[in-house]
């Protein structure tokens, strides 16, 4: 078992060396004064932030899994229900992209409308 990377044997030892520097009444007193410290620091609002970003950095690899897998599915729902037009590009194969210039051969007159007169009695009536 370890705890903050020191083993059991480690720890024993950190005990041994503070009981002979501090004596048994020094260490009850340092005893106290850490558990307090480490109190605080454990009810704190940047603990607690620190251990939800240590939560989410360990879960977000696997969010970011889930969330391109979600788009991969997209895409592919969206190849098999069939090729959509793209943005800027009429239904119409004969109609080349925006981008792309017309060629002057293929460039087909509109149908001749027939232009109202202006002396056609009719209009006038």
């Amino acid at each position: 078992m370890e705890i903050l990377g020191i083993g059991m044997s480690e720890l024993v030892f950190i005990v041994v060396v503070a009981l002979i520097i501090l004596g048994p009444k020094d260490m009850q007193k340092a005893g106290k004064t850490i558990g307090k410290f480490l109190r605080e620091i454990v009810t704190s609002d940047g603990w607690k932030m620190f251990q939800q970003t240590s939560r989410e950095l360990r879960t977000l690899p696997n969010r970011l899994m889930r969330e391109a897998n979600e788009e991969l599915n997209q895409i592919g729902n969206q190849m098999n229900n069939g090729p959509t037009p793209a943005p800027g590009r009429p239904n119409n194969p004969n109609v080349p992209f925006r981008s792309q210039p017309v060629p002057e051969n293929k460039i087909i007159p509109p149908a001749a409308e027939p232009k109202a007169d202006e002396s056609d009695p009719q209009d006038h009536a």
